[in-house]
């Protein structure tokens, strides 16, 4: 990492990370059509966004910048693969074996499980010798994350914090940095065992949304546990949350998943197997 990688992150701390986020989340909802169509239209030259894959190609046709940040795709842009999905288009910064409980967090940098599922020790202790995967989003993405495997919420957690910036060169300097980052916690249970999807906040993501309860973040600053009255069961493949401005999914599975031959660092697309599952726990 260069000073200036090293200095872009240690500058954030001071920063008031929410305040920015929100104000962010205001232009983007913003649906003054001379606003929005500037927003999206320079966003995609900076960011080389590809349209021909959106439901929607017409930049204009989005009521807000969230609206064409959140877009659907082609029906088959996405094809799924075989055993477990990346949940959604990114890098796959990092994966492999929960040792001890720790995930991966960059070169030299690792932080508990427990921390990153809001510090409940017996939650935490169901993904102990199993496997993590983090799938980061660039600005180009496509946001919408969807399920690696079939599974029925549990519970989904809350839990706040601040709102570094996700890249590479925070989760080289800021310790911790998953578990530090407001996240929503979303709890599954699946014919392989729990899996949890982590979906991580960070600066100018102005809300985290799921498909059973629409925006979730921001809450008050304080954990919350929410449980649901009726069953909810999501098929492999299917659209499960996403973020307004994007960020971090890291998955945890109570097994020791068999990765793929995939180096750390590689681009993945939403589908896209990264390895098989054992067919029973403990398998």
């Amino acid at each position: 990492m260069t000073l200036s990688q090293k200095a872009f992150s240690l500058l954030q701390y001071p920063l008031p990370h929410h305040a920015l986020s929100r104000l962010t989340g205001k232009f983007a909802q913003c649906d003054n059509r001379w606003v929005k169509d500037t927003l999206i239209k320079a966003f995609i030259k900076r960011f080389n966004v590809d349209m021909s894959q959106a439901q929607e190609p017409d930049p204009t046709a989005y009521a807000t910048f969230n609206d064409f940040f959140t877009r659907a795709l082609k029906a088959d842009a996405r094809p799924l693969g075989e055993g477990i999905l990346s949940p959604a288009d990114g890098t796959l910064s990092q994966f492999g074996r929960l040792q001890a409980g720790q995930l991966v967090q960059a070169k030299g940098h690792t932080y508990s499980a427990q921390t990153l599922l809001g510090g409940d020790t017996t939650l935490a202790e169901e993904f102990l010798g199993g496997s993590f995967a983090t799938v980061y989003l660039s600005p180009r993405d496509y946001h919408r994350v969807h399920m690696p495997v079939t599974g029925t919420l549990r519970e989904m957690i809350y839990v706040p914090g601040r709102l570094f910036s996700v890249n590479q060169a925070t989760a080289n300097y800021v310790p911790g940095l998953f578990a530090r980052n407001e996240r929503l916690v979303c709890i599954f249970d699946t014919e392989h065992g729990p899996m949890a999807m982590v979906l991580v906040g960070a600066m100018i993501v102005a809300a985290i949304e799921t498909v059973w309860s629409g925006q979730v973040t921001p809450l008050s600053g304080h954990p919350q546990r929410m449980q649901f009255g009726q069953p909810i069961t999501l098929e492999k493949g299917a659209e499960m949350g996403r973020f307004k401005l994007g960020s971090t999914v890291v998955m945890c599975f109570a097994n020791q998943v068999n990765f793929a031959d995939i180096p750390p660092a590689t681009m993945v697309s939403m589908g896209e197997s990264l390895g098989a599952m054992p067919t029973t726990v403990g398998g």
